[in-house]
């Protein structure tokens, strides 16, 4: 009986002991956790999170009725310019990211445009483009070449300069109204990651018996909700392809109107991009027609744009 009491009293010791060694290694690790920052426990931090930019809300005639007032609101424009292209191949898969050059745009509406590029620092002339809205050309000093075809003639190369065509051009400096006799719809999109309204152009195109019957989409007319300034045009070909896809921001107010000081030119089917960045703007002013001539040189190679081969030198 005496055995057994002590027994149980050491037992009862040994259990305290043990407890209070496993309090004590308890205590020792909460200390070394909070010491090293939680052993694994993650902490809470509150983290402050910006406040939404509130979105502006407009209705359809709002925005056909901007987009019009916009389109009549630059008659001409001269601009100084840097210009970058970027074009890709599809036979080789090639993509040649040319150097930016600066240059001057002259264009006057409907169909008048004379474009010049220029070397950095020193200057000289790269290429020159005039186009009075049915014939261009192309004076490529460095090759020694004068080039020329129709305006809308669509003939894919691998040359910078050639790829360049002025009704293409035309489309990303100007804007034209919106018919009365075509059909608008209005969408509200997420797309580029920012709230965005749609206006969808459709146009009444020629059917198989020569009348025009079916609807097709003309182009898309893009406007940011933050600002309700216009973001991009997409402007649609025959068979409901995006042939242009032309892309504005920075809109400052430059000689009394507002235009974008970054213009951005994509034609996938060409594969090539063109950003214009504009630099100095005057506007509306009537622009003489000899500014829109581009005679060949004497000695340069005559070259028929979408034609084989050109002629020897004139």
């Amino acid at each position: 009986m005496f055995k057994a009491a002590v027994t149980i009293k050491l037992g009862r010791i040994g259990a305290n002991i043990l407890t209070a060694r496993a309090l004590i290694r308890v205590t020792l690790a909460s200390a070394l956790c909070a010491g090293i920052g939680g052993c694994g426990v993650r902490q809470t931090h509150m983290a402050k999170v910006p406040a939404p930019v509130p979105l502006q809300t407009a209705a359809k005639p709002d925005l056909v009725a901007k987009y019009d007032a916009l389109a009549g609101s630059i008659t001409s424009i001269n601009a100084s310019v840097v210009m970058h292209q970027i074009s890709s191949s599809k036979n080789t898969g090639i993509i040649k990211d040319y150097p930016r050059v600066s240059g001057f745009i002259l264009a006057q509406k409907p169909d008048l445009l004379r474009v010049i590029g220029q070397a950095p620092v020193i200057g000289t002339d790269i290429f020159t483009m005039v186009s009075d809205g049915k014939t261009f050309s192309i004076y490529i000093p460095s090759k020694n070449e004068f080039l020329t075809g129709p305006a809308d003639l669509e003939h894919p190369s691998e040359q910078t300069a050639e790829d360049l065509r002025p009704e293409q051009l035309m489309q990303a400096i100007f804007w034209e109204p919106i018919p009365s006799s075509d059909l608008v719809l209005m969408e509200e999109t997420t797309e580029n990651g920012t709230g965005d309204y749609v206006l969808t152009v459709a146009a009444k195109s020629p059917d198989a018996g020569g009348n025009g019957t079916n609807w097709a989409i003309a182009r898309k007319i893009w406007f940011e909700r933050v600002g309700l300034t216009m973001s991009r045009i997409q402007i649609y070909g025959g068979q409901g392809e995006v042939a242009s896809d032309i892309q504005y921001s920075s809109w400052q107010m430059m000689d009394g109107v507002q235009y974008p000081a970054q213009i951005t030119l994509m034609r996938p089917a060409e594969g090539y991009t063109l950003g214009i960045t504009v630099t100095k703007l005057t506007a509306n002013q009537q622009i003489p027609a000899a500014r829109f001539v581009l005679n060949q040189p004497t000695g340069t190679r005559l070259v028929q744009v979408g034609e084989e081969a050109g002629s020897g030198p004139n």
